[in-house]
C-alpha cells in the first residue's frame, strides 16, 4: 500500500459523517469561497440529522428495555447503563448545540476562521473537527496553558 492510499483512507475515516468525500482544493481556488462553504455545512447538517436520530433511537431503546427487576444486581446494572447512555447522549446535545451555532456562521461566512489570529483554520483539521474554532497553534497552546492551571 502506498503513502497516497493509506493517506486518502485516513482522510476518509477522519471524517464526522460517511458518504461525503473529502474536500480537494482546486488550483487557484480561494480560501472557504462557496463551493467549500457548501461542503462544510452538508457536512455539519449531516453530522447534527444522525445524532439527532441516534438520540431519539436511544430514548426509544431505554422505554422498551425499562423494567422493574426483583434483584438488585440486575437494577443496578440497568441503572448504571442508562447513566452512561444519558451521559452520551447529553454530550450529543452540546455538540448539536455547537453544530448549530458552526452552521450560522456558515451562513455568515464567517467560518474557516481561527477566533484567536484571525488565521486559516486549514481544510483538513476542519474535514477532521468541522466545529473547529481555533487553528492548529492557538489550540495547542490552549491546552497547554488549560494543563498547566488544572
Amino acid at each position: 500500500m502506498t503513502i497516497a492510499t493509506v493517506t486518502k483512507i485516513n482522510r476518509k475515516s477522519a471524517l464526522p459523517v460517511d458518504g461525503i468525500e473529502p474536500y480537494v482544493m482546486k488550483e487557484g481556488e480561494e480560501y472557504m469561497d462557496d463551493n467549500q462553504l457548501a461542503h462544510f455545512r452538508e457536512i455539519l447538517v449531516r453530522w447534527k440529522k444522525a445524532l439527532e436520530e441516534e438520540a431519539e433511537r436511544s430514548v426509544g431503546q431505554m422505554k422498551e428495555e425499562a423494567a422493574n427487576f426483583s434483584d438488585p444486581a440486575d437494577r443496578a446494572t440497568q441503572e448504571e447503563e442508562f447513566a452512561l447512555e444519558l451521559r452520551t447522549r447529553d454530550r450529543e446535545r452540546k455538540l448539536i448545540r455547537k453544530i448549530v451555532k458552526t452552521i450560522a456562521r456558515v451562513d455568515a461566512d464567517d467560518y474557516g476562521f481561527c477566533d484567536a489570529c484571525g488565521i486559516e483554520i486549514g481544510l483538513q483539521r476542519l474535514e477532521v473537527r468541522p466545529t473547529a474554532e481555533l487553528c492548529i497553534d492557538c489550540k495547542t497552546t490552549q491546552e497547554i496553558k488549560e494543563r498547566q492551571l488544572a
